[in-house]
């Protein structure tokens, strides 16, 4: 089957967060989530849910769990029990439970900013020290790459007169689109072990990978490894079923899974019956065509705006994302005091503050790629002018 995804429906008429926030002659690229409908089979399993006509209270079935153990399985080679499988309202609430299963106030976790924004917010939410190993950003010409400092991340440990209980991982990252290799995935872990730090690892991106780019989830590499590692993964970015808030926390060790679904209860954190449906379409493996030719469009796409940006707003460096929807911009060269401001009142394109991704993310913006390629480029062009226009200060 084909499947057309330069066709999206509008959005306007409905309760989207990306679409209603700004003004209807702004362009939204900033909400992680996609502007394509969800797979056939997904919306045929929620149609069949209502027409049934009752919605009461479902549980995660046994199939479910085998369902999300047999994709581990089928992806990585990662063989999983079954009963290892925790369902969590997504994965902020999975990383925010597994904080509170670990940590008390005053005790510290370990990033790696510029990050995903929710995961600086452990610290204000909760009472915890955030402890810092910043990647380091290289440029060549136009285009960034990250890498991990290991000198930083070996300091960031215990740091701040604070024990490190927990490493919380993003991988692939957001916002730059890194995905880990092997070898630096062993090494973080590696240093995890010898600081007894669980490892919280953030997946959700793991399957929309571009290109030629694998993902390895860390909770893989040993069983010593797995033992002291959350996993956490979702429906939700892949298939672009986020307002259905469920996710899923992979835990082999018995007593860590004992007590992450404690503190789900206390946090009294319970999944949607729509979204345990949708999930068991999504790894049901019915979707995977549509997924091997969304991968494809979000990798031209993600082709297109590199290739625009370094023909047509030199000023701009960005990064060439090995996962996600998601492209980071250095709007350093264009001498923009505040690049977010800037594109939303003279190029009236919403885009993400890149000082909310913590440390390493000021004078940068996130561009959300996962729409329609005309809406892609038409967001590009509207900040092409609106630079060529501007009179530095």
């Amino acid at each position: 089957m084909t499947y057309n995804f330069d066709l999206t429906p509008s959005r306007r008429q409905t309760n989207s967060i990306k679409w209603t926030h700004y003004p209807e002659d702004t362009l939204p690229m900033w909400v992680a989530d996609m502007d394509f409908p969800a797979p056939p089979p997904i919306l045929e399993a929620l149609h069949k849910a209502v027409e049934h006509g009752v919605l009461g209270y479902d549980i995660p079935t046994t199939t479910l769990k085998e369902m999300v153990a047999g994709r581990m399985e089928c992806l990585y080679g990662w063989h999983i029990d079954p009963e290892v499988v925790v369902a969590t309202p997504g994965l902020v609430s999975g990383f925010n439970a597994a904080a509170r299963m670990l940590c008390k106030p005053g005790d510290g976790y370990l990033i790696q900013p510029p990050v995903y924004m929710p995961f600086n917010h452990l610290q204000q939410n909760h009472g915890f020290i955030r402890q810092e190993s910043p990647l380091t950003c290289h440029v060549d010409g136009s285009r960034l790459r990250y890498e991990i400092d290991w000198d930083s991340f070996k300091g960031g440990f215990n740091s701040l007169d604070s024990k490190t209980h927990m490493f919380l991982l993003c991988n692939p990252h957001n916002p730059t689109g890194q995905v880990y290799t092997r070898e630096e995935l062993e090494r973080m872990a590696e240093l995890c072990l010898q600081n007894n730090t669980v490892i919280v690892s953030d997946e959700i991106h793991c399957e929309l990978l571009l290109g030629d780019s694998r993902h390895i989830p860390i909770g893989s590499l040993s069983r010593e490894i797995a033992a002291r590692t959350v996993t956490l993964i979702a429906p939700s970015k892949t298939f672009n079923v986020p307002g259905l808030f469920c996710g899923f926390a992979i835990i082999p060790e018995a007593v860590l899974r004992e007590n992450f679904e404690k503190e789900l209860e206390r946090m009294t954190l319970h999944v949607s019956s729509p979204g345990l449906i949708a999930a068991q379409a999504a790894f049901s493996g019915e979707c995977d065509d549509w997924l091997a030719e969304l991968r494809r469009y979000l990798t031209s796409n993600r082709d297109f705006v590199v290739n625009y940006i370094e023909q047509n707003i030199p000023g701009i460096r960005t990064t060439i994302p090995e996962a996600t929807y998601l492209s980071w911009f250095d709007c350093s060269g264009v001498s923009l005091s505040d690049p977010y401001q800037f594109f939303l009142n003279h190029a009236k394109v919403a885009l993400n503050d890149g000082t909310a991704f913590g440390t390493g993310g000021r004078g940068f913006v996130r561009f959300n790629f996962g729409t329609s390629r005309s809406l892609v480029a038409e967001g590009l062009e509207r900040m092409r002018k609106a630079v060529e226009t501007h009179d530095p200060e």
